[in-house]
């Protein structure tokens, strides 16, 4: 015979204090680990959501990054012809020459200045960047000094707004617009026409990467090993979204960390949770003992005190994630190991995050109310109805 769920009810409301302290402590526990896990996810958003499935980064071979690479423009032009790539509507080949470069901007966090990813691109580079669209202002005119920024970089950096001149290079540049990459990195870049970025860093003969789109997807795969396999070109190529997948290597450090944090704090959670529940069984003896006199077995005995204990777990887990919910949306950067420049992107709570936080605290829950459960459903029934 199975003991009712609302003697459980019953049991966690007339302790409420320890109840809410216990819930508390598991749901700080859970908020540290949701918070982590909120930060990751919203890196990897970000990065998944830059680039086309269509798009070939082709960089120096070697090189693992953009901001490492060396190209020059000799082999841009050798490359921009091979069989495989797409052409527009005006019958351009879909080809980009683009140079990086790190620039320091300050912000409203760091007045002294934050590293941020200057990309020197032709029109046609920003036309292959789908979902990018202009905000506010308009896009730079090739030839002039001008800039776009990413909407994180306008509402992070003051000096970066529509209208102002930023200095970098050889002189200073008009930021004539604003740009929304949607939930892409662009966000956290800045715009410029890549023969004027190219003489202000002396890199007119070489400059850093190409972007390439392939015809179709069929020919995508043929399109990355010719390139590759091409001894002339000397090249590495790789299909866009996996190059900016390989970045959300960036928050691997913080995830280990806040993992740590998170289990360190488990285990104290636990233990509060099994103190709780020694507790309710010492002071519940004779209860225990009237229930095995009622024809209640030890199993039912063990499997409700195991219960409460999931039960108050799990209210704690409902907690965190009420605790970090403000934190979704909510913009951050973080310096990516790749280009050293800061991606800005939103802290994303998804319901798979809130589900693993949830279940994350029910085995805190299971851990802390196992050994009391057991000790409870052991007690001999004369010994628990003479203890007080």
């Amino acid at each position: 015979m199975a003991i009712p769920v609302a003697y459980n009810f019953r049991n966690l409301i007339v302790r409420k204090t320890t109840s809410i302290m216990t819930a508390l402590g598991i749901g700080l526990t859970v908020a540290v680990l949701l918070a982590i896990l909120a930060m990751v996810n919203g890196l990897r958003t970000s990065l998944e959501a830059t680039g086309n499935p269509l798009n070939i980064l082709v960089l120096r071979k070697g090189s693992d990054s953009e901001l490492v690479s060396n190209f020059a423009r000799t082999v841009f032009q050798d490359l921009k012809f091979k069989d495989g790539i797409a052409k527009n509507e005006k019958g351009e080949q879909m080809a980009s020459l683009e140079t990086i470069s790190i620039i320091n901007l300050p912000s409203l966090e760091q007045p002294d200045g934050i590293n941020i990813t200057l990309r020197g691109l032709d029109p046609i580079g920003i036309s292959m960047r789908d979902g990018i669209k202009i905000t506010a202002g308009r896009w730079f005119q090739p030839g002039r000094r001008e800039v776009v920024v990413g909407r994180h970089i306008a509402s992070q950096n003051p000096a970066a707004a529509l209208g102002k001149k930023i200095r970098f290079g050889k002189g200073e540049w008009d930021v004539v617009g604003v740009m929304d990459a949607g939930k892409g990195a662009s966000n956290s870049e800045i715009f410029a026409d890549l023969n004027q970025v190219g003489s202000d860093f002396n890199r007119l003969e070489v400059a850093s990467s190409a972007l390439v789109r392939a015809s179709d997807i069929i020919t995508l795969d043929a399109l990355v090993k010719g390139l590759n396999d091409d001894q002339r070109l000397n090249v590495g190529a790789k299909p866009e979204k996996e190059y900016y997948a390989a970045q959300t290597k960036t928050a691997l450090p913080i995830q280990i960390i806040g993992m740590f944090i998170a289990a360190v704090m488990a285990v104290g959670s636990s233990f509060a949770a099994m103190n709780t529940m020694y507790a309710a069984v010492a002071r519940r003896s004779r209860e225990i003992g009237t229930l095995r006199i009622l024809g209640f077995s030890q199993a039912s005995i063990l499997f409700s005190f195991f219960l409460e204990s999931l039960m108050l777990s799990v209210v704690g887990g409902v907690l965190g994630c009420l605790l970090v919910l403000p934190l979704n949306g909510l913009t951050t950067g973080m310096l990516s190991f790749s280009t050293f420049s800061v991606i800005n992107f939103d802290f994303t709570i998804s319901p798979g995050i809130m589900l693993a936080g949830i279940g994350f605290a029910a085995f805190m829950g299971a851990l802390g109310g196992l050994f009391p459960a057991r000790m409870a459903a052991k007690k001999e029934i004369l010994t628990a109805l003479r203890e007080i």
